[in-house]
């Protein structure tokens, strides 16, 4: 792991753990294994750094959700997007953890935000198609998806949902979704 994986490694963790606030670049760096010096060349302001990692997230996100078979029904690509962002976060606790303090935060900046709707893009194209095929409910696709963020929010926030998740809880929580969306 070079320097600044460790910075970023050592922030997402300290953020997760303490809050914004509470964590400063002194204790990153010093989690890090780095000089304040090191820290700041790579990201002058704890912003730039918090930004940095919602964006990296953001863009891991938007790899996952790429691969849409749009042969596939809506409902089965729903199914797949949603089963892939749960598990991406089950996978990775940390950046649910960060997302789930920082996703609303003025912090980010409009930029993060843009490449945070980049990443869900896919997904806005299919619950609009959806909605023109009436599959999906006439409601604004950003309430809508808002309402399975928070879905996901919801499920993963749960007492060691991290541990004990399984296909058959992931499966439930996904045809209440879906069940509360189709038409």
């Amino acid at each position: 792991m070079n320097k600044k994986e460790a910075i970023v490694a050592a922030a997402l963790k300290l953020l997760t753990k303490n809050g914004i606030h509470a964590t400063p670049m002194s204790a990153i760096a010093k989690e890090a294994q780095t000089g304040m010096g090191t820290i700041y060349n790579y990201f002058p302001t704890k912003e730039i750094l918090i930004n940095f990692i919602y964006t990296e997230i953001k863009q891991e996100e938007e790899k996952l959700f790429l691969p849409f078979n749009t042969q596939d029904s809506i409902e089965k690509q729903f199914f797949n997007y949603y089963t892939t962002g749960i598990n991406f976060f089950i996978d990775n606790p940390l950046y649910f953890k960060f997302m789930q303090h920082l996703n609303a935060s003025p912090i980010i900046t409009e930029e993060s935000r843009k490449v945070g709707e980049k990443a869900v893009k896919n997904v806005f194209v299919l619950l609009e198609r959806g909605k023109q095929d009436a599959i999906i409910k006439n409601i604004e696709t950003n309430v809508l998806l808002q309402f399975i963020g928070g879905t996901v929010l919801s499920y993963l926030s749960g007492p060691n949902r991290f541990q004990n998740h399984t296909s058959e809880s992931i499966n439930s929580q996904l045809q209440l979704v879906w069940d509360a969306i189709k038409k």
